[in-house]
């Protein structure tokens, strides 16, 4: 006879499944807060559309402003006007 499955321990699926929502919330916090404390480098419609691409790309979002979004605010202004008019 099969032992019988126990209601109150969930399944493996269910704690990765948490798990990963877990950590993408981490992610979209972690992300908002530092477009928060960047938003006075950042114009108004840069600062909104990087919140909203956060918000609605779920994964992509969050991780392309922290490798891509950040970086090039890290580039000084003048390198950035110089590689503009080139």
């Amino acid at each position: 006879m099969p032992e019988p499955v126990n209601p109150l321990l969930p399944a493996w699926y269910d704690v990765a499944w948490s798990a990963m929502v877990v950590v993408i919330l981490v992610l979209l916090v972690v992300c908002l807060i530092s477009i928060a404390r960047t938003a006075k480098s950042l114009s108004s419609f840069q600062s909104l559309a990087w919140t909203l691409v956060a918000i609605f790309v779920p994964i992509v979002g969050p991780l392309a402003w922290l490798f891509i979004g950040r970086r090039s605010l890290a580039e000084p202004r003048d390198a950035r006007k110089t590689s503009a008019t080139s």
